[in-house]
């Protein structure tokens, strides 16, 4: 059974850092990833990682977020710095495994005041 426990998140002011963490049990998970919805918005890639470390970024976070991964905790983290009210949204962790399953996180709030 495949279970995604995020951590992190909360409020900050703008420019401030926040980190995420989500750790995954169940499987052995390809890429790991995180998304945001925003109210109103469609949810969408923030990040992702493959357990080889090939990294993807929205351009819209490039530069001020670093995703990484331990694969030997099936972890997966999320460092946002530089942080602008824009990126206020839910982020939910996102994992995938080889055979093509895609499993979720509960979600976790990031507000960022300005």
């Amino acid at each position: 059974q495949v279970q995604l426990v995020e951590s992190g998140g909360g409020l900050v002011q703008a420019g401030g850092s926040l980190g995420l963490s989500c750790a995954a049990s169940g499987s052995i998970f390809n890429v790991m990833g995180w998304y945001r919805q925003a109210p109103g918005k469609q949810r969408e890639l923030v990040a992702a990682i493959t357990r080889g470390g090939s990294t993807n970024y929205a351009d819209s976070v490039k530069g001020r977020f670093t995703i990484s991964r331990d694969n030997a905790k099936n972890t997966v983290y999320l460092q946002m710095n530089s942080l602008k009210p824009e990126d206020t949204a839910v982020y939910y962790c996102n994992c995938k495994i080889p055979l093509g399953g895609t499993y979720w996180g509960q979600g976790t709030q990031v507000t960022v005041s300005s």
